[in-house]
């Protein structure tokens, strides 16, 4: 017997946002962590300003496919705009 009460490619779409919602998080704390380390002053400008921002850049750059993937399985017209305009500003940073 054939299970139809999921249709084809039903778990995609799932693990499509969980891998964007992770990668948002890992941004998230990385921002903390510079926050962190801006309000603690520390005197070395590149500890304070070299590892942290280009790791934030890495996970930035990565979320872009990951975001590009999650609103195709959306298939929603915002969130591909949304997608779009996340690989617009990322070819932009540097």
């Amino acid at each position: 017997m054939t299970d139809t009460s999921h249709p084809d490619g039903y778990g995609r779409g799932v693990d499509e946002t969980e891998r964007v919602l992770a990668r948002l998080r890992r941004i998230e704390q990385l921002r903390d962590s510079e926050q962190l380390r801006d309000s603690e002053q520390l005197r070395d400008s590149e500890l304070r300003r070299g590892a942290p921002e280009s790791a934030l850049l890495v996970e930035l750059k990565a979320l872009v496919p990951e975001a590009e993937a999650w609103a195709r399985s959306e298939g929603d017209a915002r969130a591909r705009a949304a997608a779009t305009k996340l690989r617009e500003e990322a070819e932009g940073m540097r």
